[in-house]
């Protein structure tokens, strides 16, 4: 049976009924999020991009393809993806939850796509 594709969301969007099984792929917890808001069932920060990547990046739409390239990359070698992979096959419904501003250029979008065996996006220029 093929698995559903995550979904993706704004950490700081309420928490809905129809987001499933919640997993936060930052490696920084948001600011002003408590807890209780998060409504987490996981948070995977090992699965979010490296520091220097993150940094390198700086959510620069001119950067999106080499980042888009460069965190697949390290996804090839995380075994953070196994966790991510078990959840995804232990939930009907999954939700990535991230912190970036940007619905379109963040990590859970390259990190959904990837998990999902998806090509990657064309880089936005």
């Amino acid at each position: 049976m093929a698995r559903t594709p995550p979904r993706i969301k704004r950490i700081y969007e309420p928490a809905g009924p129809d987001d499933g099984f919640r997993v936060l792929v930052d490696r920084l917890w948001p600011r002003g999020i408590s807890k209780e808001e998060a409504a987490l069932g996981f948070w995977l920060k090992e699965i979010a991009p490296s520091t220097e990547l993150r940094t390198w990046w700086n959510h620069d739409p001119a950067r999106l393809g080499e980042f888009t390239a460069r965190y697949r990359a390290e996804l090839d070698q995380n075994p953070a993806v196994a966790e991510l992979t078990a959840v995804l096959d232990a939930h009907p419904v999954v939700t990535l939850l991230y912190g970036a501003r940007d619905p379109v250029l963040n990590q859970a979008a390259v990190l959904r796509d990837y998990v999902a065996g998806l090509p990657p996006e064309p880089s936005v220029s």
